[in-house]
């Protein structure tokens, strides 16, 4: 049990800092709530720092429901640098209008421990325990500015798309478990290959994919994407764009690999299909887009459909493609919301509208330069760091001879750049729009310029860096 318990400790350390920060807010209430912030990201630094031991002592805990290996170990980090940018970034965005609140930052922390119960599963019940911790939380995240009634029927519109999806998943849970015997990845796995894959095991493993698929945003499962990016605050958005993104995508990475390597010829045609679904309907449906927000929603899909082509090579070089994705993906889409947070009319009021950014060029040169960086990079166009990403899933498709798959989605990039490039255009040749009011957040602007900076030509350098880390998270799960 001890020994279990140490495997667990990011978790840990990640609970009681939200239970500290939530004893603060009843004792002090909102004027600590920039105290509490800067204490989450502590704590979420804390967690992470506590990381490289666990993976050295690592292993399994609590018989099997829980696995702390490298594969964990990466994609948690990802998770909490998202979840700190998101949380600097709401603290400013909402002291402007006075609805920031101490209980946000206690929501962040627990959907992290969420999603790091999710990333660390060894069972399908550890699997459906964290991934509905990350959904609670995130309801209510979506719904928090109370009196703005986009934010409230954002919130709505998640909680019961996301009810329909959990309903799906626990029913795929409940037929693997009644066809194999077991809850656990390493059981139901062995029991696939022993006795081949039948009729209800295949519909558990539909139904699995399909309540993953939704949390990861992938077609058909997409439909509250855009509604809820659009109406949830800026800082909640780029929160739900990254961190639970990478949590899913990465719980999706081990069931498939861990809990279904015997079934790949059946979830490979599933994962195929969305992939190709999501990377067509996030780039054509972008296309006429007004909201900033609602395009970089389409965006995700987009990029998630790429991810999905790594995962359905089924190989180590294809897991750790979708790593190596999710990494860049994280920073670029994380920089692009912290631009649309600086736009803010002269009277302080946010403003979405792409038409808004006419001109920014000449009114905000250097915002505008930033976002020109993110959009070329979320196309893949090279020499900017983007490109690599969406190279190394490619490749990865081709080594699984799945190379008419990654002509495909090398055909369907190509839209994506379409509705990117149009923003680049609004910003650097059209006639000026009112201009914004000069950016005051700091943080915000440090935060920005260091994510240019490793979309820039300059990521190339970490490629030996990262390149050894998702190769030996990776390695973890063959």
């Amino acid at each position: 049990m001890t020994r279990s318990l140490l495997l667990t400790l990011p978790e840990i350390v990640l609970t009681l800092g939200a239970l500290f920060v939530m004893m603060l807010a009843a004792y002090s209430g909102d004027r600590v709530s920039k105290i509490a912030t800067w204490m989450a990201v502590g704590f979420l630094a804390v967690a992470a720092i506590t990381m490289p031991g666990v993976t050295n002592a690592g292993g399994v805990g609590f018989d099997g429901l829980y696995i702390a290996d490298s594969f964990a170990a990466f994609s948690k980090i990802l998770i909490y640098i998202a979840a700190a940018a998101s949380l600097l970034a709401a603290n400013g965005w909402f002291a402007r209008d006075g609805t920031f609140r101490t209980e946000y930052p206690v929501l962040v922390l627990l959907s992290s421990v969420g999603m790091g119960m999710m990333v660390s599963a060894g069972d399908l019940l550890t699997l459906y325990v964290g991934l509905e911790l990350l959904s609670l939380s995130s309801y209510v995240l979506a719904s928090f500015q109370r009196r703005d009634t986009r934010s409230a029927e954002a919130g709505l519109k998640y909680f019961v798309l996301g009810a329909l999806a959990s309903g799906i998943l626990l029913y795929g849970i409940s037929l693997l478990y009644g066809f194999t015997g077991s809850t656990l990845f390493g059981e139901v796995n062995q029991a696939l290959g022993r006795d081949g894959v039948s009729t209800g095991e295949l519909f558990g493993l539909v139904f699995v994919l399909a309540g993953l698929a939704f949390k990861i945003s992938a077609v058909p499962f997409h439909m509250w994407t855009p509604d809820v990016y659009e109406g949830a605050p800026t800082p909640v958005a780029a929160f739900f764009a990254s961190a639970p993104k990478v949590a899913a995508m990465c719980l999706m990475v081990r069931v498939a690999i861990e809990g279904m390597g015997p079934a790949t010829f059946e979830w490979r045609q599933i994962v195929i299909f969305s992939a190709l679904a999501s990377t067509v309907l996030g780039g054509v449906a972008a296309i006429g887009q007004r909201n900033i927000k609602r395009l970089l929603a389409y965006s995700s899909i987009n990029n998630v459909g790429f991810a999905l082509i790594g995962l359905a090579a089924a190989n180590r070089d294809g897991v750790a493609s979708v790593l190596f994705y999710m990494a860049v993906y994280v920073v670029m889409t994380v920089g692009s919301f912290l631009c649309v947070l600086q736009m803010r009319d002269e009277q302080g009021r946010p403003v979405e509208t792409i038409e808004s950014l006419s001109g920014l060029s000449r009114t905000r040169p250097g915002l505008a330069a930033a976002l020109a960086m993110f959009m070329f990079s979320l196309a893949g166009i090279p020499p900017l760091f983007g490109f690599w990403p969406k190279f190394l899933v490619f490749n990865a498709a081709v080594k699984a001879d799945l190379t008419w798959l990654a002509a495909v989605g090398i055909a369907t990039s190509v839209i994506g750049a379409f509705y990117y490039l149009k923003i680049i255009k609004t910003m650097y040749f059209d006639d000026p729009a009112p201009a914004f009011e000069p950016g005051r957040d700091r943080i915000n602007g440090a935060m920005i310029a260091a994510a240019a900076v490793f979309v820039s030509p300059l990521g190339y350098l970490t490629i030996p860096y990262l390149g050894a880390a998702t190769q030996n998270a990776a390695a973890a799960l063959f």
